[in-house]
């Protein structure tokens, strides 16, 4: 089975081959060292002060933000799943919020919120996607973060990026706190979250000391010392080594240039085949096709007849869009296989008659893609 789901992703044999040696005890100059390697590689990846990494989902390292980094009120900007996650998160601990809320089509508008810290001058972290998964969408958080700093440079920027990191470059100048995965472009198993953190986060942090396992000012003090306050997830960061070794080695510039060329390329296939990009302002992580009668039907046939697994939609969208994943190292031929099986479905549902027009434009537009990047 093709894996091509935006999360998890699959996990490649070099990967697989790191985590399936023999376990090191986390105590040890062995482990310190490889953990070394990943939280300095991690710092230098994110341009940021300090890094840290915890054993836990995404999750976990979002509800670690909003404890350690909001102490009077938040805005909570929600135009998916995700965004709407960081509102239960603040329901769970009874962190006062306000929201911006949307269609999960829709990102969120600069003026918006501005207009919200206007009203809400208590306002001293605000939470939002870089993309937002649930339907592929982007947000302008690099305009968003710089405007709330321009407006009070102490107000906390909180960013999941989750289905971003790895996949282009992030701009950290105006983010406080940076939320990554394992399970996506760094296409390691679940378990594994990080978290980039600026000077003025690291203060607030030690000011606040605040949770116990979730404890950001726990962390920080252990990972200075290369280790983990409590056990940490060992061989997926035997993993992430690899996985740093690798792409150190083929340039996460390089890997930012295929991966957009990657999504733009199947995006223009799929449009000229007739189907509709879901977002407003569609992300690079993923592709997002809605079709309200079939899309179930799609991601059937695909499963069965192509042995290839993408993803569906969830709440409202459940039924009516999929999801096409583009993180990672993933080779043109599994894209182009992508696509051809897709239009290929299309013909099987009676929907459109194959002509292979999908792989003449994929092809044609991602090395165009990749050779007008070059220098």
């Amino acid at each position: 089975m093709l894996l091509f789901t935006p999360g998890p992703t699959p996990t490649p044999e070099f990967i697989r081959h790191a985590m399936n040696a023999p376990s090191i005890h986390h105590r040890t100059p062995e482990f310190e060292k490889m953990f070394a390697f990943c939280k300095e590689s991690l710092i230098a990846f994110l341009d940021m002060n300090e890094a840290i990494m915890l054993a836990s989902s995404g999750t976990g390292a979002m509800e670690a933000c909003m404890l350690s980094l909001c102490a009077k009120k938040a805005l909570i900007i929600n135009s998916g799943k995700f965004g709407e996650r960081f509102t239960k998160i603040a329901k769970a601990f009874n962190i006062p919020f306000c929201e911006i809320k949307n269609e999960w089509d829709t990102s969120a508008n600069v003026d918006d919120v501005i207009d919200a810290l206007k009203k809400n001058p208590d306002i001293d972290c605000v939470f939002l996607q870089a993309c937002e998964s649930a339907g592929g969408l982007r947000h302008p958080f690099e305009e968003i973060a710089e405007e709330v700093k321009n407006i009070n440079k102490d107000i906390m920027v909180v960013i999941d990026c989750i289905t971003a990191l790895g996949v282009e470059f992030i701009d950290t100048h105006y983010i406080d706190a940076l939320i990554g995965g394992s399970q996506k472009a760094f296409m390691l198993p679940p378990g594994l979250s990080f978290i980039g953190l600026s000077e003025a986060a690291i203060e607030r942090i030690e000011h606040r000391n605040v949770g116990y396992y979730f404890n950001l000012k726990s962390e920080l003090k252990n990972q200075r010392k290369n280790t983990t306050a409590y056990t940490p997830t060992i061989n997926l960061i035997a993993g992430f080594a690899k996985y740093l070794e690798k792409v150190q080695f083929i340039g996460f510039a390089e890997v930012y240039r295929q991966t957009k060329a990657r999504a733009l390329a199947t995006q223009e296939a799929l449009k000229a085949v007739g189907l509709k990009i879901y977002p407003k302002i569609p992300c690079l992580a993923m592709t997002t096709i809605i079709h309200e009668q079939y899309a179930e039907s799609i991601r059937k046939v695909l499963k069965n007849d192509f042995a290839l697994n993408i993803a569906g939609g969830q709440d409202h969208l459940k039924g009516k869009i999929f999801r096409i994943n583009h993180m990672g190292l993933i080779e043109p031929h599994e894209a182009v296989w992508v696509v051809n099986a897709l239009e290929y479905t299309l013909d099987i549902l009676g929907i459109r008659r194959f002509d292979g027009i999908c792989n003449s434009i994929f092809m044609q537009y991602y090395y165009n893609c990749m050779n007008y990047n070059k220098e």
